[in-house]
Order: structure tokens, then C-alpha cells, then sequence
């Protein structure tokens, strides 16, 4: 008799046959492995597993490779194993091992989806992995665009690559995943880095959210997960009223006769869209300087060593 205490929604799965084939990233830890095991036994036979060899771990890293090599063999479904250096490119673009880690993961999902032919990944985040990503764009000063974080279904285009990313486990808490994976006794991988406070993700879990547990109630965390929801539905709706093209540059002109509010999520999704990463508030602001035609400036730096420059009407990056 088949349990299940994963509450996944209906309405998503009717948006993806079972029948089709799809990418999975697997990074061998407990949410990813009980995402495989859920999808496998809900029938979803055609999955190819992505895993990320970040080098971050030495021998660790390569153990977890082994792990998932070995389980995608256990449920008969395809494989892509690939290689990083996340440390030498996080140095190299000047950016933290989280935003480089992040960045190779979502390049080789790219490249996977391109060889395979599949644009379509399921990602195991769930509901306190949403509830960190609003705290950590809170703390930043992001917008309602950063405190909407993840969604249940995007789209991200990276290197000419249209990748639907589906995130079924969005509204599941990591209790629930934990009681999955013990009732079925799945075996993963423990990932020791997720206990480094020096890692701001570690520190809103592990010590942020128990002392808003302690001060506020344990309802908190639900309080802040339909926040987010909430957010991103509204998200979704002002998406939808902006311009649908996003070429490799911005009109200056068709910029301007936008409102405030629609020239930063169009400026937002268009930097999204060319692959520009720690995108704040300031940066935004910044490119905003560039349509105010009595400015001089006409550059404007990025991270990763990368610059916005306006030319003959135009925005681009260089």
C-alpha cells in the first residue's frame, strides 16, 4: 500500500505527464532523495538525475557523486554527472561560494537540458527553504519581487536556454520530508557545510527563525510562508502586464514612458535575463540614473567584473 504523507498538489502534476521525459537535480540529500523516491513512485519513470560535483568537499563531494550514480541506477533513470570548480569561480567573478555554487548548478542544468532535449527540472526546495530565501531578500531591502523568492513553476533563461524549473515540494515543511524519508528508510547523503554558520542561509535557520519561534510563536514560520505565496502571485500577475520581449538590450525610450513601479520589475527581469546575479536595490536604482537624459553617466558597473553601459538609446550588457 502505497503512503503518502508528501501533500502534493494535483492541479501541478496534470501540467506534467507522466509519460514525458524530465531533468531532476539530485544532490544526494535528503530532500532531493525523497523528491527522486516520491516522483519514481508516483510513476514518473522518464527522469534523468543532474548532480554537481562542487569540489568544495574533497572526498565528500566525490562520495556524494558515487551515492547518486548508485541511486539513479537503483530506479532505472537516467544519469548526468558533472564537474565545477565553485571556489576558483567564485574568486575568479568575485562573488560568495553560495552565489557561485548557485550559478554552475543552473549553467549545468542548461547544458543538460540542451544535450537531453528536456527543458523542464524538478528541484526539491520546500516550504522552510522558501521562508529563509524571504528573510534573506528581507534583510537585503529587496522588493516584493525578492520577498516573492520561489515559485512553484518559472521560467529562467540561461545561455539561450529556456528552462522551466518546477518546484513541487514548495508548500511541504521539512518535517514532513523528514517523516517521508524515515518511514521508507532512505538512505542520503549529510551535507556537513549545512551546519557552517559563516553561511547566511545557516544562520537565518538555525538561529533567526528559532528566535522568532521563541518571541513570536511557532506560527511564524507558516505566517511567513503565505507572505511569500501571497507575494508571488501578485508577482506573477505584474509579470504578466510587462513587455514580453527581452532581447539583449533595453529601449530607453519604451523604458521611460513605463511607471516607477513597472521600470524596476522591467529592469529586473531583463538583468534576470542576461544572466546578471545579486541583483539589489542600489543596482536597479542605478540603471534607472541611465534614463534620466540630463545624466552624464552612461556606465554603470555590475558584479563578476560586468558593466551596463547606454548607447545611441539603448542598454546593454558588456
Amino acid at each position: 500500500m502505497r503512503h503518502r504523507c508528501i501533500p502534493f498538489e494535483s492541479d501541478m502534476l496534470r501540467k506534467f505527464p507522466r509519460r514525458r521525459r524530465y531533468l531532476i537535480g539530485v544532490s544526494g540529500g535528503r530532500d532531493s532523495v525523497a523528491l527522486l523516491h516520491w516522483l519514481v513512485d508516483l510513476g514518473y519513470h522518464k527522469l534523468i538525475v543532474c548532480h554537481l560535483d562542487h569540489q568544495l568537499r574533497g572526498r565528500s563531494s566525490r562520495a556524494d557523486a558515487r551515492f547518486v550514480e548508485k541511486l539513479a541506477g537503483k530506479y532505472d533513470v537516467g544519469l548526468d554527472l558533472a564537474l565545477a570548480n565553485v571556489r576558483a569561480l567564485a574568486e575568479r567573478k568575485n562573488m560568495s561560494i553560495e552565489t557561485a555554487a548557485r550559478e554552475a548548478r543552473y549553467k549545468v542544468f542548461a547544458k543538460i537540458a540542451k544535450k537531453r532535449r528536456c527543458r523542464t527540472i524538478f528541484l526539491a526546495h520546500h516550504a522552510d527553504d522558501l521562508v529563509e530565501t524571504f528573510l534573506i531578500n528581507l534583510f537585503r531591502g529587496s522588493g516584493s519581487a525578492g520577498l516573492a523568492g520561489m515559485r512553484e513553476v518559472s521560467t529562467r533563461r540561461i545561455e539561450d536556454v529556456d528552462l522551466t524549473i518546477v518546484r513541487p515540494l514548495l508548500s511541504v515543511w521539512r518535517d514532513e520530508i523528514d517523516s517521508y524519508v524515515r518511514e521508507r528508510r532512505l538512505k542520503f547523503r549529510e551535507d556537513a557545510s549545512n551546519k557552517n554558520l559563516a553561511l547566511l542561509r545557516n544562520r537565518i535557520r538555525r538561529r533567526i527563525i528559532p528566535y522568532l519561534e521563541k518571541s513570536l510563536g511557532r506560527s511564524i514560520r507558516q505566517n511567513i510562508w503565505r507572505t511569500a505565496v501571497i507575494a508571488a502571485e501578485e508577482e506573477n500577475w505584474i509579470e504578466s502586464q510587462l513587455p514580453n520581449a527581452m532581447g539583449v538590450d533595453l529601449s530607453v525610450k519604451e523604458l521611460r514612458k513605463l511607471p516607477l513601479a513597472f521600470q524596476r520589475r522591467q529592469i529586473l527581469k531583463w538583468l534576470r535575463a542576461q544572466n546578471v546575479f545579486e541583483i539589489g536595490f542600489e543596482v536597479i536604482e542605478r540603471v534607472r540614473l541611465l534614463l534620466d537624459p540630463a545624466t552624464r553617466i552612461a556606465k554603470v558597473n555590475l558584479a563578476q567584473d560586468r558593466h551596463l553601459r547606454r548607447r545611441a538609446g539603448k542598454i546593454f550588457v558588456e
